[in-house]
């Protein structure tokens, strides 16, 4: 019999998911028409420690952090080349998509609300594209070895193929304009 402890194991068939949480900074603005504005400040493994409801971790003069925990992060096979995308950039990172609520208008106590966290390059661009508020914080090292294991065992880009000129192919197989 294996002695081999199995409480951390996942299910068999469960996809590799990390819980996430998302740290907002409101930072002063030099601005009269708008004297703060929040930007994601990091992006931290959660280990439970906060609970689950938002946090303020530092307020004064010049702005705040706000810490919001429980955001999972699963991996996902179809989003293989998402992740591929995002390991292959300058700089490896995490996406957030954020919003501000609307029904507290511009007021001062008003706080963004981290909506979702994801690896995945085209997701985020996903987003972009819908026009959401969406920012990147950089991978720290172990997770981007975890996402490149991921990656490596479950993702194969598709060879780049030759574009044969159309003065080299048939009548009948060359694009119609």
């Amino acid at each position: 019999m294996d002695s081999q402890p199995t409480a951390n194991l996942p299910p068999p068939g469960a996809r590799p998911a990390v819980t996430m949480a998302v740290v907002m900074r409101k930072v002063a603005l030099a601005n009269r028409w708008q004297p703060w504005k929040w930007q994601l400040d990091a992006v931290l493994p959660d280990l439970g420690e906060f609970g689950t409801q938002p946090v303020c971790l530092e307020h004064d003069a010049h702005g705040a952090r706000w810490l919001y925990p429980g955001y999972e992060v699963e991996l996902f096979r179809d989003q293989g080349e998402g992740y591929y995308l995002n390991l292959t950039s300058a700089t490896p990172c995490w996406f957030v998509l954020w919003r501000m609520p609307e029904d507290e208008g511009d007021t001062d106590d008003a706080h963004p609300v981290p909506v979702t966290v994801s690896l995945s390059y085209n997701e985020a661009g996903r987003w972009l594209d819908a026009g959401e508020t969406v920012e990147n914080v950089p991978l720290a090292p172990e997770q981007r070895d975890w996402l490149q294991a991921y990656v490596n065992e479950h993702y194969r880009p598709e060879p780049k193929q030759r574009r044969r000129p159309e003065s080299f192919k048939a009548p009948d197989q060359r694009a119609r304009y």
